[in-house]
Formats: structure tokens, sequence, C-alpha cells
């Protein structure tokens, strides 16, 4: 008989209402249960899309003995940590505190009032790779909370008390901050950057995204070489290996190795919304075509495994199809070849993907691109124009093949942080390469989450078959204004604006602290035994960070300059932060430049359809410009005045479209021809400093 999970709608959670653990979901009745028979809780906390996740299922979830002490000790209880973000940030800490290490599948032990006293991640079945057997773990909690009570308890206040920080914003009121920060965090980064294969660090490698968005905007303020090699090199390792998927599009969650080869297989939006980003910025700095075809590749993956018919965009695809992990995604030379056939020079095809060399993943081929293509093109006699135009037929030609398998699970649930990163990235992507269709997924994405997450002015975290739940995050909040922010620079539609602003003012009435800053949760959220506050960037930005950029953001276009003040308060505080852990803070630094950059202010005055106006756009949007902010109005829209200010009192000049620019509380006279704009935006403008 299912268990309580059966009512959830989270399909993590549902992958496990078949279990014979008594299974709750996160709430009240778990703990009232808990202090009423006095039992421990354990707390167990994964994701759909999470390979190991899968395997504990497996191994000890599914199995009769197991599940029988559990619910013989414990109260269980489930949780699906993209729902549930607060809770997985409480409890990671606690087990990072614990362990020294985290991850997921995340288990936890928690006292009845929701305090941990121990903790860990995947516990296998049976005793090995140094680690204790789960039932081992299961009984040895179990003893020690009936004969060890007082221990447990001093473990869980001594524990509670080191995940219970807070930053303290007041004692840094007046610290400035200065671009010397830029070059000590530059500094950091370059320390650890592999030369050899791209990327920062040591296996596993996870894709730097924000680490990359800083240096191409280094790059930019500076002019230093070595920022945009580092960037380049690090964008073509991972788009020539196997994290990124070389026939459907779209990237893997990290790489298990130095190489970018092997992908842990699982694809998540986040992953996928950073790293278009990413690509359009490269290929705006360099014009290099491959990183726009990354950019255009993964938005198809997007748009054709990952979009609801409603407008939304699913949370994340498994590693595992058919019970293994990476099935779907690989390839024997002998499948290769029969499926391509004589339609393609399949010798130049499977040279260029590295499938010559002999497979690479449990005796099959992950493709990925493993030397320059103008080597793989020179060893087969063809031009390096050629050779890609073979890629892309044997691509389109395994696409259609790889259809016929067996596709990994599909967790589709709506997540409101996530959808906005995508709507971010979609709507830059539309602008800058001239996609309309882009912008149309971002609207169609835009408007189903204000009007099916959003209720009563407040934001929801989660829906999924039509229901939506849950608080809405601080990310929530940040990562959809950014996007609509971003929707609006592109239409200029003035809706945008306004839910914009709207959800500006929401987020800070909701989750800001005069002395802390930013909280994740608002201050009516359900009390846990912390008030989480992650502050470092991580797999996504941060929601501190996120909201930092939203209100420099605003702070221009609504002419608020208590904003303003409100993230340069966080921006000083955390300025050691980034200089000592700068791929720890990379999206925040981002903010931090964009900040100190005196960013321009650009009014727009006139018809966006125009051939005249087109050609100002123009100007804006195809450069990489990340220190703008632009605004329009049409002519005769007056209501576009009175929402924005930096509108107020421009006109056409002798009735053409018209760029007003204005930096460090300055203004130019207004410029009608591109040309003029584009003086006005001169790199040489930008401080040296």
């Amino acid at each position: 008989m299912p268990n309580r999970l059966a009512n959830e709608t989270s399909p993590y959670l549902l992958q496990h209402k078949d279990n014979p653990v008594d299974w709750y979901p996160w709430g009240e009745e778990a703990f009232e249960r808990a202090r009423a028979e006095d039992k421990p809780i354990f707390l167990s906390i994964g994701y759909s899309a999470c390979h190991w996740c899968h395997v504990m299922e497996r191994e000890s979830f599914e199995d009769e003995e197991t599940a029988a002490l559990m619910n013989e000790h414990f109260i269980n209880i489930k949780v699906d940590r993209e729902e549930r973000p607060d809770v997985d940030s409480v409890y990671m800490n606690a087990v990072q505190a614990l362990t020294g290490r985290g991850g997921w599948p995340m288990s936890v032990w928690l006292l009845p009032d929701g305090r941990p006293f121990f903790g860990g991640t995947y516990f296998p079945d049976t005793p090995r790779h140094g680690l204790p057997s789960f039932r081992q773990v299961l009984l040895r909690v179990a003893a020690a909370y009936r004969e060890q009570r007082d221990l447990l308890e001093k473990e869980a206040d001594s524990l509670t008390r080191a995940i219970s920080g807070r930053v303290l914003l007041e004692s840094e009121r007046n610290r400035t901050f200065s671009a010397e920060t830029l070059k000590v965090a530059f500094q950091g980064i370059a320390a650890r950057y592999d030369a050899r294969h791209g990327g920062f660090g040591s296996a596993p490698k996870f894709p730097p995204a924000m680490t990359l968005e800083f240096l191409l905007r280094l790059h930019r303020r500076y002019g230093w070489p070595q920022a945009l090699k580092m960037t380049t090199h690090t964008l073509d390792r991972m788009a020539w290996g196997g994290m990124y998927d070389q026939v459907g599009g779209g990237f893997h969650r990290y790489s298990v190795d130095a190489l970018w080869l092997v992908p842990h297989f699982e694809k998540m939006l986040y992953d996928n919304a950073l790293l278009i980003r990413a690509y359009l910025y490269g290929y705006q700095v360099t014009g290099e075509p491959r990183y726009r075809r990354v950019v255009e590749q993964t938005v198809e993956y997007i748009r054709r495994e990952m979009t609801d018919p409603q407008g939304g965009f699913y949370s994340s695809q498994d590693a595992d199809s058919e019970g293994e992990e990476g099935k779907y995604f690989v390839w024997t030379e002998e499948e290769l070849r029969a499926a391509l056939g004589s339609s393609v020079n399949v010798e130049a095809v499977l040279d260029y993907w590295g499938v010559k060399a002999g497979p690479n993943f449990e005796g099959r081929s992950i493709l990925w691109v493993p030397e320059e293509p103008e080597k793989v093109a020179a060893r087969n006699g063809l031009s390096v124009e050629a050779l890609r135009d073979e890629v892309e037929k044997a691509r389109q030609t395994l696409s259609q093949r790889r259809e016929e398998r067996i596709r990994p699970g599909c967790d589709d649930k709506i997540l409101t942080a996530w959808n906005g990163l995508m709507i971010n990235s979609l709507a830059q992507a539309g602008r800058a390469l001239g996609r309309e269709e882009y912008v149309r997924m971002a609207t169609r994405a835009a408007d189903f989450i204000l009007r099916e997450l959003q209720q009563d002015g407040r934001l929801l975290r989660s829906c999924k078959d039509g229901r939506a739940r849950f608080n809405a995050y601080l990310e929530d909040y940040a990562f959809l204004t950014e996007g609509l922010i971003e929707l609006y620079q592109t239409t200029f539609d003035l809706r945008w604006f306004k839910e914009a602003l709207a959800l500006t003012g929401r987020m800070v009435d909701l989750f800001w602290d005069d002395e802390a800053g930013f909280y994740d949760t608002s201050h009516d959220h359900e009390e846990l035994v912390t008030r989480p506050q992650e502050l470092a960037d991580n797999a996504t930005p941060s929601g501190t960070s996120s909201a930092v950029a939203v209100l420099l953001r605003m702070a221009i276009l609504a002419g608020r300059e208590d904003w303003r003040e409100r993230a340069e308060r966080i921006l000083s505080r955390l300025n050691s932060a980034i200089q000592g852990y700068p791929s720890a803070f990379a999206y925040l630094a981002s903010q931090f430049d964009f900040a100190l950059s005196g960013p321009h202010e650009i009014a727009l005055v006139g018809d966006p359809e125009s051939e005249e106006m087109r050609g100002l756009l123009e100007v804006l949007r195809r450069p990489y410009r990340p220190n703008q902010v632009v605004a329009l109005r049409r002519p005769g829209e007056e209501e576009a005045t009175r929402w924005i200010p930096l509108l107020a009192g421009r006109e056409q000049v002798d009735g053409r479209a018209t760029a007003y620019v204005c930096r460090n509380f300055a203004c130019r006279l207004p410029v009608t021809t591109p040309e003029a704009l584009k003086a006005e935006l001169a790199e040489e403008n930008l401080p040296a400093s």
C-alpha cells in the first residue's frame, strides 16, 4: 500500500510512495508523532535526477528488513531539496559541519524538536568504501538515542549554534570598496585555473558559468588577455567534452574527471540557463560562431525536452534510463556505423568524436571532441567547414535514432526560481542574436509563472500538475525579477517592468533585515531550527547575489536610491569574502563590477520597430555590454514616463529615434545615429581603476 508520499506533487517524493518505509513529507504531523512517541527523526533529502539517491532507494528504502528498522526506531521524513531549499540549506550546513563535506542523498538524524545531532550522505547496504552499512548506522543511532540522550542533546545544541550564524551589516556600514577587490579576486581565480584542460581546480569539475561571466567583465574593464584566454579555453573544453550532449545539445550536471569527458548524466535547468549566458557572452565578445551554436543547440534542447505545453520549464532530467546511468547517451562504434551508414563521412565523424580511440565508458563511447577540429579536418583531408557540415549531418541523424531509445525520466515540476534564470537567459539571447522565438519562449514562461505561481501578490515556489505549493524563497523573487528586467529591456513592454517593480518591493519587505541583509526565507515563513542565509554562489547564484543585481538595476530604472544603498551595503560587507573566495562569490563579484563601473543609463525615445530605432538597438544589443540599463518610451506613451523616472523629460530630436546616455549622475547630449551612440558608449569611457 502506498505511504503518505502518494499525496505529494514532487516527482522525487512520488518515486518513494511505494517504499515499505513509513515516510512522511516535511510537516508538523511528523514532528507531532516524534514528540508523542519520543522517537528521533530520520530526514532523507534528495532530488529526482540524483543518481545516488536512486541507488540508496534501491539498496535500502525498498528493502523490507531495512524499512522495518527505520519504522521501528525512527519517524522518517523525505524531502525534495528543490521544493524545500530552506530545509536543505539548514541541514546541509549541519552535515558539512559534522563531516566536512556534503551532497545528496543527505541523511540526517534529528531530535523530535528538529535539532540535528548526526548525519552524512549516502550509506551503502553493506559496509564498503570505508563506510558502515545503513542498517549499522540505524542501529547505532537508535541505541545512542536510548542510552546516551544527554550526549545527543549537547551535540544537537552545539551543532545548532554552529549553523545559526548570520551576517551583520551595521558594523560594516562605512566601509568603502574599490576596484582592488576585482584585481585580488582575479588573482585567486587565476591561481586555480587548469591551463591544460580548462576550468578551475581538479576533478570533479562543475561548469563555472558565473566565474566565466566575471572574467569576461574583467576583460572588458581592463583588456586583460589572460581573463579572455581562461574563458575561451574553458568554454571550448566544456563544449568539446562529454559533459556537453554532442547529439542533443544541453549540458549534463558536471564532469567526474578533469577532461570534461565523463559526465554525471543528469541535466538541470539551472545549469543550462547559466551556460546559455556564458556562451552568449563568449560569442558577443569574440564573434566565434561555435559559441553561438552551443547557445542555439542548448535552447533547442530546452524547447524540445524541457518545456511544458503551457510555457513553463521543467526542472531536470535523470542520469539513468532503464536502470543504467547514461544508457540513453552512449554508443558503441557498431551502433554509430549502422546509424550513420553512407549518409556522412563516417570515418571523419568517428575520428572527430573520439570513437576510433576505443570505448571510454563501460564498454561504450561518450561522444566528445578530444582534439581541435582543425587537426581532425587536416588528418581526414577536409576543410574545417566541410568537417563541421559532416558532423552536423551526423548529429541530426543520431538525434533521430536516439529518439527510438527510452528517454531518462523527467522531473516536470516547475520551479519559480529556475524558470526565472531561463527567462533571463532567453531574453538576453533573443535580443543579442535576433531570435524572436527565444523571446516568445521567455514571454510564455513569464506569463505562466505570474499566472500560476502568484497568489494574492505572493509568489509560490513550485507547480506540478496544476498544483502550486510552498512559500517562495528569496531566490524565487530575485531570479524571477532579474528575468523580468531582462524581458523588459528586450521587449520594452511596460508590463514586465511593472511586475519587476512590484516583486522588488515585496522582496525587500519580505526578506530584508536592517542588521543582517537578506534572509532566504520570508519573515512570516515556517520557523526552522535556524533561519537560513546562504551568501555564497553555488550551482546557482545565491539569493543575496541575485537580489543585489535586482536592487542595483531597479534603483536606476525606478529611481530608488534606498535600493542602491541596500545593495552597496551588502557588497561592502562581503568585500573581503569576494577577495578571499572569488569562485564562491563570482556572481556577487559581477554585481560589484556593475556597481563600480558607474553603469550607463540609457533612455530611448521612438518606435522600437522603426528602422532608425533598430539601428540604435543594434549598438546596444550585439556587443557585450553588461554595465548598462536601458528603458524606452514610444511616442505618446506617457505612462512609461510615470513609471520609469529615467524616461522623464526625454523627447525625440527632430522626430527621429533618439538615445540619451547618462553616467555617474551626468547626462550627455541626445544622439540620433548609431555612430554617435557608439561614441557615447566607447570602451575607453570605462574607468581604468
